[in-house]
């Protein structure tokens, strides 16, 4: 089997090159998933950055990276393969009917699955199975045969078992739950919010032309508002949107007036937005500017 990384460390390290922050428990089960061939499956809110590990890994072992996007009514011809209904016919129309012939590999069209299966000659590559619970129950139960035992099978045609199985990151945002026979051929991580430290760390890294300053109190406001009862907080995909915006309005620190007009970047739900808006939000920021200022003081 193929070594990726030599322990979770070099992982860690591999892919903050790549501007990628991960932590000591989340580098261990993608480490020990790298290493034993087993599926990540990655659980957790939209926006904690479960989508973007896969993106990241593609690009520290330069390896391609398929990606499935699932969604309600998702079947076998989307995310496997079909067949060219259309060639087929063009044959038949040309006086050939050997079936055979017709259901060979030069009709068949292959889907995200069926390649990730099969890979290519420079090895195997990354299958990122997103947002798996907005998909139905049946197709989560066509996926087993494929994370059991590497192949997938065609009626007309046989089984096609891969050469070297892809690494496999599944993603859920939990909208639903998962069935437990699929998550027993993979590991497991819950993906929740970074801590202040780490998620300063990633805005100093995604956003680096943010002022000091302003990096701070945006982590600071967002850290304090996933406290309030809020129907969705914001992830670290709209942290790091937030400080992009505030940067192209040239803002470099924070004040009440702009917290207020660019709120609809961290929050997408109105009656979050009317939940927090106006005097909630400024309670936020004067209570933000006071830690600053003790936490100021203590350094001094």
């Amino acid at each position: 089997m193929e070594k990726h990384f030599d322990s979770p460390e070099s992982l860690i390290n591999s892919l903050k090159h790549s501007s990628y922050i991960l932590n000591q428990q989340l580098a261990v089960s993608l480490y020990l998933s790298l290493a034993r061939g087993k599926p990540l499956f990655l659980e957790g809110e939209a926006g904690v950055g479960k989508t973007e590990i896969a993106k990241t890994l593609s690009i520290a072992l330069k390896k391609p990276l398929i990606r499935l996007q699932c969604y309600e009514g998702l079947d076998i011809n989307q995310a496997a393969y079909e067949w060219n209904y259309g060639r087929q016919l063009i044959a038949i129309q040309n006086g050939n009917r050997n079936e055979s012939d017709l259901f060979s590999r030069d009709y068949l069209i292959e889907r995200p699955l069926l390649k990730a299966i099969e890979g290519d000659d420079k090895g195997n590559n990354i299958l990122l199975i997103d947002e798996l619970d907005r998909a139905d129950e049946a197709f989560e139960a066509y996926l087993l045969e494929i994370l059991s035992d590497w192949q997938i099978s065609i009626p007309e045609l046989g089984t096609i078992e891969t050469k070297t199985p892809p690494i496999v990151i599944i993603t859920s945002n939990r909208t639903r739950e998962i069935h437990d026979a699929l998550k027993r051929r993979c590991y497991y991580h819950w993906v929740g919010f970074p801590n202040k430290e780490t998620e300063l760390e990633i805005i100093s890294m995604r956003v680096p032309e943010a002022a000091n300053d302003l990096q701070k109190q945006v982590v600071a406001f967002v850290q304090n508002l996933r406290e309030k009862n809020l129907y969705k907080s914001p992830g670290i995909a709209e942290t790091i949107d937030w400080a992009q915006a505030l940067v192209e309005l040239n803002c470099v620190a924070l004040d009440p007036q702009t917290i207020d007009s660019t709120i609809g970047v961290l929050l997408k739900y109105q009656d979050d937005i009317s939940k927090i808006q106006g005097s909630e939000a400024g309670k936020i920021f004067n209570e933000i500017m006071i830690e600053r200022k003790r936490i100021d003081k203590e350094e001094e």
